[in-house]
């Protein structure tokens, strides 16, 4: 197995009009968060399919995937990346997140993110906790290893662990990128989901602090006259 033959496969999918469709949907325009992205126009479940029959591909295979400009190689490549997790045994997932830290540079854009931290970087934090790891994420200048920390929590969320997500929404309170508040939003209605108390103080102490887009986020799940009290700031 290849990453020439995963390219092979994944062109054989490739929908020109989707391509330029997926190419405005993740603002790929000069001065955006994908600036320069490039897409064939593959739908998620043909992507699925196709790591699905590649999971034996090699982690220097799948590093080539990652090099690639084009999205649908990057989102494949992480897709076979997360199933391969998931048969691991530990030594193999220790060495499956040293790989997936050491390339964060081409998880660039949000649902390359959101498909892979949660099940690959939040499974192994859940079973190794290092706090360490997640506060240098948090704290990094660049936007998608903060994302990543962030969604990181979601796997602890659904094993009802939410301290993780209230404590890094508090410490990235301040982020100045729209697409953190909207995941921090996220998790936070996440987490409201499990225990919407623990989401009503929690927005009872910041809800003044939040970007507007992180609270209409973290509210959603809420009645409408609690939307309508954390509105009133």
């Amino acid at each position: 197995m290849t990453a020439a033959k995963v390219k092979q496969a994944l062109k054989k999918l490739a929908d020109r009009e989707r391509a330029i469709s997926s190419a405005r949907f993740f603002k790929t325009g000069k001065g955006y968060y994908g600036e320069g992205d490039k897409f064939l126009g593959i739908i998620v479940p043909a992507q699925r399919s196709v790591a699905k029959r590649f999971i034996a591909l090699p982690l220097l295979e799948i590093k080539e995937l990652l090099a690639s400009p084009y999205h649908e190689h990057r989102l494949t490549a992480l897709l076979i990346l997360v199933a391969k997790f998931k048969r691991a045994t530990e030594a193999e997932k220790k060495k499956i997140v040293k790989f997936y830290l050491a390339n964060t540079k081409r998880i660039n854009n949000w649902d390359l993110v959101d498909l892979s931290a949660p099940n690959i970087l939040g499974e192994w934090l859940v079973a190794q906790p290092d706090d360490k790891l997640l506060e240098r994420l948090a704290e990094s200048e660049y936007l998608w290893e903060r994302r990543i920390a962030v969604l990181a929590g979601l796997s602890f969320i659904k094993r009802n662990q939410l301290s993780l997500t209230f404590n890094l929404a508090a410490k990235l309170m301040g982020d100045k990128h729209d697409l953190m508040h909207k995941a921090i939003g996220w998790m936070l209605r996440e987490a409201g989901k499990r225990d919407e108390k623990a989401l009503k103080n929690f927005l009872d102490i910041y809800k003044n602090k939040m970007p507007r887009t992180m609270l209409r986020y973290s509210i959603e799940r809420l009645s409408d006259k609690d939307k309508k009290k954390y509105l009133m700031k």
